[in-house]
């Protein structure tokens, strides 16, 4: 996939994260169904162990309350595509 690509998605997802900003009250419940889902397609988007490290981020910070304003897809590409030294393995 395209790195940004990829990042337009990231930007997607967490737009989608800030939901529960906007709907006081439902959007604290939708946390529960998003974060899961949030922390699962961090570890489709990226792989292996930094893959697995930022779903576990990503699914900590949308179930807990006022944190959703953290913009962890996007930072998880800033990491990959800009400051992570060795990029063999995450090429676009």
């Amino acid at each position: 996939m395209n790195k940004y690509k990829k990042l337009g998605i990231g930007l997607l997802f967490d737009a989608i994260g800030l939901v529960s900003f906007i709907i006081p009250g439902i959007g604290e419940f939708s946390d529960i169904i998003w974060a899961p889902i949030s922390g699962w397609l961090m570890t489709k988007l990226y792989k292996g162990k930094a893959g697995k490290v930022a779903g576990i981020i990503t699914l900590v910070e949308e179930a807990l309350p006022g944190f959703d304003v953290i913009p962890t897809f996007t930072m998880m590409w800033f990491y990959t595509y800009v400051f992570k030294k060795d990029h063999t393995n995450n090429k676009a």
